[in-house]
């Protein structure tokens, strides 16, 4: 069998996901956690910093750090719940929303040179085996998290 590590590995240095900055939009060199609670944000309406940090699996502390440093770069901002006080709902800022649509075309336009060079079936083929990776590791206990041991 190969060596799925390996494969993984591989996939993800490819991807740029070691890369200290994932992109680069607006003037503003975004992290890769940084793109991803950008575009976490900007689908759905005005979510919870909680649910944000929960969607993402990723710790509280960190997440809010990430979160201050879109606000000071003015491209995300935090409003209380008007229902509870206490709870902070966040929203993109219209330099935000820019930066998230071109991030997003930055990442449309990569995946479609990647595929450019497979044909349709052999594209279906990846897309179905990636939800397959993807519901599976949503059944595993350790998801999100590395195996201990």
């Amino acid at each position: 069998m190969e060596n799925v590590r390996e494969i993984i590995q591989i996939m993800t240095r490819r991807f740029g996901f070691l890369n200290k900055n994932c992109c680069s939009a607006g003037g503003c060199d975004i992290s890769l956690i940084q793109s991803h609670i950008l575009y976490e944000i900007d689908r759905r309406h005005k979510p919870s910093i909680q649910q944000v940090a929960e969607a993402l699996g990723t710790d509280i502390t960190t997440f809010s750090r990430q979160v201050q440093s879109l606000i000071k770069m003015k491209l995300v901002k935090k409003t209380p719940d008007p229902g509870d006080r206490r709870v902070q709902l966040l929203s993109l800022t219209t330099e935000g929303k820019d930066v998230a649509v071109s991030i997003d075309r930055q990442m449309n336009d990569y995946l479609n040179e990647i595929f450019s060079h497979m044909n349709d079936f052999d594209k279906d083929t990846v897309l179905r085996s990636i939800k397959l990776l993807n519901e599976a590791m949503a059944k595993s206990g350790t998801c999100c998290s590395p195996p201990s041991g």
